[in-house]
């Protein structure tokens, strides 16, 4: 199947998940697209996959945890047309987060200050937190 240039050429999830008002995020590792860039965790979404099944093997895929998926709070298509929908996500509170190593270099706890000011941020996550901060999505981390 082909897709005219306004058609998203992929589709993806982002898990967000907060702990004492930081984001979880992750630096990419070399070895993936958009190599060594700082974002939310995430992935594309396999055919047949709901968004829900998509986050919670992904970040199983990632970090080696288990996440819930919460609720649909935003979506967005990138500047490279990847339809992306954004999701809150409940991680439990005793659970250690395992990078695998080819796909994460390393795991943070952000504010959105820092990740702001970090100049490798992808620029849809930019995006996100942009409206975010504007009162577009209707979430609170």
């Amino acid at each position: 199947m082909s897709t005219s240039p306004d058609q998203p050429r992929r589709r993806g999830v982002v898990a967000v998940i907060t702990r004492h008002e930081r984001f979880l995020v992750i630096r990419r590792s070399q070895w993936v697209e958009a190599p060594r860039t700082i974002c939310f965790p995430g992935g594309g979404i396999e055919d047949a996959e709901s968004e829900e099944a998509a986050l919670a093997r992904e970040i199983r895929e990632e970090l080696s945890v288990d996440v819930t998926a919460q609720q649909r709070i935003w979506e967005s298509i990138t500047p490279w047309n990847i339809h992306l929908a954004w999701w809150s996500a409940r991680l439990p509170d005793d659970a250690p987060l395992v990078p695998n190593p080819a796909e994460v270099e390393s795991v943070h706890w952000w504010t959105i200050p820092k990740m702001l000011d970090a100049a490798d941020l992808l620029q849809s996550n930019r995006a996100f937190l942009a409206a975010l901060s504007a009162g577009q999505i209707p979430w609170k981390p």
